[in-house]
């Protein structure tokens, strides 16, 4: 199931065959669509199109070459524009205010009443808590100080869709069409805001280069990402130069998804589930224990943990990938064999959760042995703690059940990985050293990871885990 998040569906591109796109778009497993609008009339086009048609839900909102309808000869804001957007704003199927911003390259609206309005309009959906659809084109500095400084005022903005020990902000917005680089997305991220990736990053990149929205679709987590078409405009490849449309959603997510090493279930589920916290459109997922990414099957057996990584959302919203992860109760060993089936249809059966599975090793061991006994791979994500945990050396007993061991290493200062990780540094950073040594010894296929952070080396973080410990490095995004 995939969303179209941002599609101009009252042009007149679509006004001979609108139902056959809305078909095909549903054909193409599009369930929801989102049509902002760019002034008054547009915005109550959209709303028309969203009365029609059930898939389609609307925004409302004044884009920046049209902010000069929203002033007066006086160059003032004009409020009864602003009054009959807010009313607008009040339809049920109107699920944002969008779409809003600036645009410095045509200018088409003085700039200094784009910046007016488009702050006026971020009024209206702090009033109403509606999240917005900002537009910026060469305009990113202007966008992001007025933004950030509605956030800083309202603070009760979207609060009440945040859990107390979430990661993340409230969700306030999406960026559409994101111009920036992966520094400007970890900026607006932190605000609250998703990112939407369109059509223009399945175009074939330059020898030797790729474009910042491709190193974005990279190394942005799939959590941050929206899809959208932009239709009728950014049509992806193949179809580069034709009107583009919202069945075209699944090109770009496959796009993303080989960017990022997972599959187009993977994005959909993901963007999906960004679409419903942001919009409130869809069903929350229910909570899982057994969740695929890819061609494996992860296994969430506790959501317990010896340590509190700033980077972990586990007493948050514990959602990874579109899965719900927030299990009340840790599964027997028998529910968690049912649920694996037959192991031999995945890659691996991998205990990664938002919890540290070596607290339940009795259990793993189980389910382990079962996996191997029956053709499966097995792989423990683990923060190397177990022996600690568990009073004792347990990996010389994971010989035989686990093929490979993934480590959160982080960092090798064990002062950062104490505050990292939000435990005593001096005491478990050289025990997950002996755990990976110990793996090492015993045979098992190690890979040690750190969190990509500035304040973290690279390269004498790699020259650590593959001199000292023997063991395979892998850097991961911190978000």
């Amino acid at each position: 199931m995939f969303v179209d998040s941002h599609a101009h569906l009252y042009f007149k591109d679509f006004q001979h065959d609108l139902e056959d796109v809305v078909k095909r778009a549903v054909d193409r497993g599009i369930a929801y669509i989102i049509c902002p609008g760019t002034d008054l009339e547009t915005s109550r086009r959209a709303i028309e199109l969203a009365e029609r048609f059930e898939q389609v839900y609307a925004a409302v909102g004044l884009h920046p070459h049209d902010a000069k309808k929203a002033a007066t000869n006086g160059g003032e804001v004009d409020r009864d524009v602003m009054a009959a957007l807010e009313e607008l704003s009040r339809h049920p199927k109107v699920v944002a205010i969008g779409e809003i911003g600036l645009d410095y390259h045509y200018d088409f609206s003085p700039r200094e009443i784009q910046r007016e309005v488009f702050s006026e309009q971020i009024s209206i959906a702090r009033r109403r808590d509606l999240p917005i659809i900002v537009h910026t084109r060469e305009s990113e500095k202007d966008v992001l100080e007025i933004v950030e400084r509605h956030v800083r005022q309202g603070k009760d903005w979207r609060a009440r869709l945040r859990q107390k020990a979430d990661r993340y902000p409230p969700p306030r917005g999406v960026f559409h069409c994101f111009p920036g680089d992966v520094e400007m997305a970890w900026r607006v991220i932190n605000l609250g805001f998703y990112i939407s990736i369109p059509g223009p990053v399945t175009f074939p990149a330059k020898p030797g280069k790729n474009s910042p929205m491709v190193e974005v679709a990279q190394k942005v987590s799939a959590e941050h990402i929206l899809l959208e078409t932009d239709c009728p405009y950014l049509t992806p490849h193949p179809h580069r130069g034709k009107r583009n449309e919202p069945a075209y959603v699944p090109l770009i997510a496959s796009r993303i998804a080989e960017l990022q090493g997972l599959s187009i279930e993977d994005i959909a589920r993901a963007s999906t589930f960004g679409v419903t916290k942001l919009f409130g459109i869809g069903e929350y997922p229910r909570p899982v224990f057994a969740y695929k990414i890819r061609d494996s099957l992860y296994l969430n057996i506790t959501i317990r943990c010896n340590a509190d990584c700033v980077f972990c959302d586990r007493k948050g919203e514990a959602i990874v990938r579109g899965h719900n992860l927030r299990i009340e109760r840790e599964p027997s060993v028998e529910e968690v064999i049912k649920e694996i089936d037959d192991p031999k249809r995945y890659d691996e059966i991998v205990f990664c959760g938002f919890g540290e599975p070596t607290i339940r090793v009795d259990a793993l061991k189980h389910i382990s042995k079962w996996v191997k006994e029956n053709g499966g791979v097995v792989r423990l994500n683990t923060d190397g703690h177990g022996s600690l945990i568990n009073y004792h050396n347990i990996v010389p007993e994971l010989v035989g059940l686990v093929d490979a061991v993934s480590i959160s290493l982080n960092t090798i200062d064990p002062d950062q990985y104490g505050r990292l990780m939000q435990i005593d540094g001096g005491k478990f950073f050289p025990a997950m050293v002996e755990f990976a040594k110990e793996c090492v010894k015993h045979g098992l296929d190690v890979t040690m990871t750190m969190v990509d952070l500035q304040s973290v080396n690279e390269a004498k973080t790699r020259a650590f885990v593959e001199n000292e410990i023997g063991a395979k490095f892998k850097n991961r995004p911190y978000f």
